[in-house]
């Protein structure tokens, strides 16, 4: 009766009778096949986007490491196959290739693992309807409960981060400062037909620009809740710049449209309509 072979490592079971006189052979490869399932650390050398990784029966291979150290020089996101796709798979996956690595064994449903991240992931080996599970973040929430991520000096997010009624806080008398990369800027947004508002509490400190998404489009305070002082400056003369051209509406005592800026004098307090270049000063009571 000729070999058979284990399921998910391909480990060789001789047949009754077969092999005479060459089983130490056999032998020791099935214990070198054992001994990388078991502690096996293998480096997995990515190029183009996709790769297999491959469990041959009766020889060692690379599907066979518990850990994989994935690195080589990927063109761009590397999508990895695990085959054959009826053999169940548990690895820890370290991914040091430079792009994100997709693991997939079927339809059933893939894992993604972002450059850097290190992840533990299975393969249920249903054939093709089999799926790759991402493991990681189910065990250690069960295994540790509350996470404290001061030790992660480059934390991600899977997804939208909900604070679930609590706040984003600072400690010792602390700054909170987000801070975007590169061009991006910081949206404060309140879904849309929701109650919730964006609450800062505290003074913020703006290092750059604050405006509107859009123009012409939003308000600054409301008929209920009025800003108290306003104390606006700029590298000049600390103008004042009331602007409605460019707009769809007019103004509704004569239906025109201007531009006209307040400017502070050391006597009186000046006016000018841009758009004519005229100059005025208001007509000051002493009381």
């Amino acid at each position: 009766m000729a070999s058979t072979y284990t399921t998910n490592t391909g480990i060789e079971k001789p047949g009754t009778g077969e092999q005479s006189g060459t089983w130490g052979t056999t032998t020791n490869t099935n214990f070198d096949i054992i001994d990388r399932a078991v502690n096996g650390v293998g480096a997995i050398s990515l190029s183009g986007t996709t790769h297999t990784l491959t469990t041959s029966d009766g020889s060692l291979s690379d599907g066979m490491y518990k850990v994989l150290v994935l690195g080589g020089s990927p063109s761009g996101t590397n999508t990895i196959t695990i085959a054959p796709n009826d053999a169940q798979k548990f690895y820890v996956v370290i991914n040091s290739s430079g792009e994100s690595a997709i693991f997939t064994q079927g339809s059933g449903g893939n894992a993604t693992i972002a450059n850097g991240a290190t992840k533990l992931i299975y393969a249920d080996g249903a054939g093709a309807g089999a799926q790759v599970v991402d493991l990681s973040s189910t065990l250690v929430a069960n295994t540790l409960g509350t996470l404290n991520i001061v030790d992660d000096t480059t934390p991600q997010l899977g997804g939208s981060l909900d604070v679930n009624g609590q706040e984003i806080t600072s400690a010792s008398d602390g700054n909170v400062v987000v801070n975007p990369n590169g061009t991006g800027t910081i949206e404060l947004e309140a879904a849309t037909n929701v109650t919730g508002d964006v609450q800062i509490t505290g003074t913020t400190t703006a290092v750059g620009n604050i405006v509107p998404d859009s123009d012409g489009a939003r308000d600054l305070g409301a008929d209920a809740t009025r800003w108290l002082n306003v104390y606006a400056d700029n590298f000049t003369s600390g103008d004042l710049i009331l602007d409605n051209t460019g707009r769809d509406f007019v103004n509704n005592v004569d239906g025109t449209q201007g531009r006209w800026r307040i400017q502070e004098g050391a006597e009186d307090l000046f006016i000018v309509n841009e758009l004519k270049g005229t100059k005025y000063k208001f007509k000051l009571e002493k009381v």
